[in-house]
């Protein structure tokens, strides 16, 4: 469903379940997330509907009680059409209630009655909501029984990341990726409409029933995938050739949370006008650029796509090519916005993720960003916790300088001096090495210049090698 302007745009009640063995902390951090994802597509939200819950896989999502709570935001009926409440077995009442009392045993004072006793709170305002967000996916099914209850459009929280990967996406790599994403995010979820289900014609002959209207589509639906997924790899190849030109290069790769400050620092690390805003997902292409003012060596810093609670696994493997840029990095620095109260779990996803596109094994150092936005005795049991890591403030100059400081300091630890002669005959192997390496000390006889140099072991062979090669 589409809207012209902002006034047109619907009102939005949240919907949240609390699972088992989820904290208040975490949960409560997961809703106001999904609000600002909300808020990022312009919508307003004016009310939130919680409930624990056993399990998120209830036909119905939620409790018969929650359910018209919900009905009355959006002045639906709060009954499913059609659905039949199925007695349940001896055994699912048993694990529902050993459930129930994990959930008390780990969060005892805060613990809600069960579905069937929960207050239910109904809205009495005269605002009315025009969409219903979830904070889960959703099966169709699930879909199709919210919205009979509710009696208006329901989107769940993969539905609503891709709709802002789209919005977002400006170059041609990441407009198809995220059009994959879509495709298949849509695909289970075609439903029949009412002449969907009229076959069309049969083979030669019309002889047997044809596809129906929905099998079409979703045929459909699959050959636009392939060709997707065919153009995506060719544009891959040249990725790849880029990276391999940069192997030789000592690249940064800027990883982490989304809005954790990684275009801002990169803004700073490098001078380059990437694009910033206090938006989640402002940032779903990746840009390499050196840091400024150059280095020697020289040091390429790459901001790349940021993660998010339940990112949807679609997206995931489409932007794989795109968060390549942190497998093939030197060193990966993991932003995280330390003002937030809940990037510890933040950071766990960020892991979690990299892991997941086998990204693990590159060195890595912890950036905890926004410290001003601390005071003392936060920044104090922060440094506790977190002895080894990087403390930082992207708007701060001198924090910015020092952070450049300890960056080039890593690449300059395994690094050994090397003595090299070169006769002033030779002056672009003298240019190339005051390019490539750290000078240390030059003097001049009357032959040529002796130089002594930093370098890594590996660049200093390469370098010998490609002389050797030259006439």
């Amino acid at each position: 469903m589409k809207y012209q302007t902002a006034q047109e745009l619907p009102k939005v009640v949240l919907v949240g379940l609390q699972l088992p063995k989820v904290s208040t902390t975490d949960f409560e951090g997961s809703l106001l997330e999904l609000k600002r994802l909300v808020n990022t597509l312009g919508y307003e939200v004016i009310g939130t509907v919680k409930q624990k819950r056993t399990t998120e896989k209830s036909a119905q999502v939620l409790g018969d009680g929650k359910l018209k709570e919900l009905a009355s935001w959006t002045d639906g009926t709060g009954i499913v059409l059609g659905y039949v409440n199925l007695v349940k077995t001896r055994a699912q009442l048993k694990r529902e209630k050993e459930t129930e009392n994990e959930m008390a045993d780990a969060d005892e004072a805060e613990v809600a009655p069960s579905d069937e006793t929960e207050t239910t709170e109904f809205n009495t305002t005269k605002e009315k909501a025009g969409l219903v967000v979830v904070d889960h996916d959703l099966s169709p099914s699930q879909l199709k029984n919210l919205e009979s209850a509710c009696g208006v459009p329901i989107l769940d929280r993969t539905g609503v990341i891709i709709e802002i990967f789209s919005r977002h996406a400006r170059t041609k790599q990441a407009r198809l990726q995220v059009e994959v994403a879509r495709l298949a995010y849509l695909a289970p979820r075609l439903r029949e409409s009412q002449m969907g289900g009229d076959r069309q014609g049969g083979g030669i002959g019309a002889k047997g029933s044809g596809e129906t209207k929905l099998e079409l589509d979703k045929r459909k639906i699959r050959d636009r995938i392939k060709e997707l997924k065919d153009e995506i790899d060719s544009l891959g190849d040249h990725d790849v050739i880029r990276r391999t030109k940069r192997d030789n290069e000592n690249t940064v790769a800027l990883v982490g949370y989304t809005n954790a400050g990684k275009s801002s620092l990169m803004r700073a690390l490098t001078g380059s006008e990437v694009l910033v805003q206090d938006k989640l997902f402002a940032t779903l292409d990746t840009t390499v650029r050196p840091m400024h003012p150059e280095t020697v060596p020289k040091i390429l810093v790459s901001d790349t796509v940021g993660f998010i609670k339940k990112l949807p696994h679609d997206l995931v493997a489409s932007f794989k090519s795109t968060l390549d840029e942190a497998s093939h990095a030197s060193l990966q620095l993991i932003v995280v916005d330390s003002s937030d109260p809940t990037f510890r779990s933040q950071l766990k996803v960020t892991q979690d993720v990299l892991g997941e596109i086998k990204a693990d094994q590159v060195p890595r150092q912890l950036i905890l960003n926004k410290i001003d936005r601390l005071d003392k005795t936060e920044l104090e049991k922060l440094s506790e916790e977190f002895p080894d890591a990087w403390y930082l403030s992207a708007v701060s100059a001198d924090s910015v300088k020092g952070l450049k400081q300890k960056i080039l300091t890593f690449f300059e630890k395994n690094m050994v001096e090397h003595k090299i002669f070169v006769e002033y005959k030779d002056q672009k192997n003298i240019f190339e090495i005051r390019k490539r390496f750290r000078v240390t000390s030059e003097t001049n006889d009357e032959k040529g210049s002796h130089i002594k140099f930093l370098a890594d072991t590996t660049d200093y062979e390469r370098f010998i090698t490609t002389l050797k090669k030259r006439p």
